[in-house]
């Protein structure tokens, strides 16, 4: 099974503003459906039945509090001349708190061989761009310190992903509440 841990988007103010950007931005790109929108925390990838529930066990361990992100800002993966993801960000410092927790499940889950590829950047993905697409900075730069409204995070998933022809569907196979 395809994993990975996260926390969700389920402010309606956020995912309302995330909406009405996609479609401003009007790109010729696939924009990330609402209910699909998160942070990812640590990808694990495939894994088996029985490495699942170490995974879980694992993620028992980790605590923390309920903190808030404000959603502010817009960029594009690799970089804005040839993206391939259109991304919101995050304040300072609910970022930061995002990148700590991050962290903590990198070293819970570290034991069981899993360790992030690249360093955790606090953001959301809004649209993923498969064909080649002109320079969007214009497009961007409008809405570079554009704000999306604020969201608590008190708790993250640990979820399976099943890619389909339509998009991924994303199921719960552990919820860690904030202590």
């Amino acid at each position: 099974m395809r994993t990975f841990v996260a926390v969700e988007i389920n402010n309606d103010e956020v995912l309302e503003s995330i909406k009405k950007i996609q479609s401003d931005l009007d790109l010729r790109a696939k924009p990330v459906a609402l209910e699909n929108i998160h942070f990812t925390l640590l990808f694990l990838g495939e894994i088996s039945e029985q490495i699942s529930f170490k995974v879980q066990e694992a993620l028992s361990s980790i605590k923390f509090v309920e903190f808030d992100v404000e959603f502010q800002g817009i960029g594009a993966f690799p970089k804005v001349s040839q993206p391939r993801v259109i991304w919101v960000g995050t304040d300072e410092k609910g970022g930061k708190q995002l990148c700590n927790l991050a962290s903590q499940i990198e070293s819970a889950l570290s034991p069981l061989g899993f360790q992030s590829d690249k360093p955790f950047r606090s953001h959301v993905t809004i649209f993923r761009i498969k064909n080649k697409v002109r320079n969007i900075s214009d497009k961007l730069t409008k809405f570079s310190s554009e704000k999306f409204g604020i969201q608590r995070v008190s708790e993250i998933k640990f979820k399976q992903s099943v890619l389909t022809p339509e998009g991924p569907n994303y199921s719960d196979l552990q919820v860690i509440k904030a202590k």
